[in-house]
């Protein structure tokens, strides 16, 4: 009796290679949207690997006659593979995370009784510890690398990413701020736009990009941050106003901002916004 370890699958070789190949940017997308949890010196290669083997892995056990879309069942496979990654590099034993707890426990007291951060030889004699101490059981959690963005808290994980499914509202609130940042990028002025795609999309080097428009890199730097901030404003200005900073002013550079985001809500309504993505929230093919 023979058995085997992926299940059968009613497709040929060729729409199989196709079908994986067509759900590759689904690897970069959860790679990216778990990175921005992540501290920055998580392996975003580490990452990429682990998802690719995982999308392969998913086109060989993908059986059509379930009626489960082929993105589904590859993204469910894809993040399970980054967080098992995760869980590799994630060394910090249970003591490290116990006493991790107890320093946040103690800070959170101190700071609740003296109406203020404590020092750390404060938070070392309410431990009773030594402040080089302290010190170690700090460098020994920043050295975990699933760690919680907000300080000592160490977390696992599955805590660190959750899986949560977006509710219907949820996802179509997602999905309009996609479709707002494509508007956005869109009307951006072309040499900006051009930088923009480019670097972020494409993920060209910065060398490639400034050979490319003919100026330096330090140029391309300051592109892209003011690219950036036009579509932070941008997007603001439609979603949530009261982030803009500042007044808007009357001279001229505020009339051309006016203008870009103008041309923001030029490029379509909510059906165009939402006809960026699928009803899943995923980017289309382009």
């Amino acid at each position: 009796m023979t058995t085997t370890v992926d299940a059968p699958t009613s497709l040929t070789p060729a729409e199989l290679d196709t079908l994986v190949r067509s759900h590759l940017p689904l690897v970069g997308h959860l790679v990216r949207e778990m990175l921005g949890r992540l501290p920055a010196h998580v392996s975003r290669e580490d990452l990429v690997s682990a998802g690719m083997a995982a999308l392969a892995g998913a086109g060989r056990s993908f059986d059509p006659s379930r009626g489960i879309p082929f993105g589904s069942f590859a993204t469910s496979r894809i993040r399970g593979a980054l967080l098992d990654e995760l869980r590799g590099l994630d060394w910090a034993s249970r003591s490290v995370r116990a006493r991790a707890r107890r320093v946040e426990t103690v800070q959170q007291e101190l700071t609740s009784r003296l109406g203020r951060t404590p020092t750390q030889a404060e938070l070392a004699e309410a431990m009773g510890v030594a402040v080089e101490e302290l010190k170690t059981i700090d460098d020994d959690v920043q050295r975990a690398v699933v760690l919680s963005l907000q300080g000592f808290t160490a977390g696992s994980a599955e805590e660190l990413v959750p899986e949560r499914a977006a509710g219907p509202e949820d996802l179509i609130l997602h999905r309009e701020r996609i479709g707002y940042l494509h508007h956005a990028i869109n009307a951006l002025p072309e040499r900006l736009r051009r930088v923009v795609t480019a670097y972020f999309f494409d993920e060209r080097p910065m060398n490639d990009i400034a050979e490319e428009l003919g100026v330096t890199e330090s140029r391309i730097s300051q592109l892209r941050a003011e690219a950036l901030v036009l579509l932070r404003d941008g997007l603001n200005n439609h979603l949530d106003p009261e982030m803009l900073a500042g007044p808007g002013g009357s001279g001229c550079v505020a009339r051309r901002r006016e203008a870009y985001y103008a041309q923001i809500a030029a490029q379509g309504d909510l059906s165009a916004r939402l006809a960026v993505t699928t009803p899943l929230g995923m980017p289309k093919a382009a």
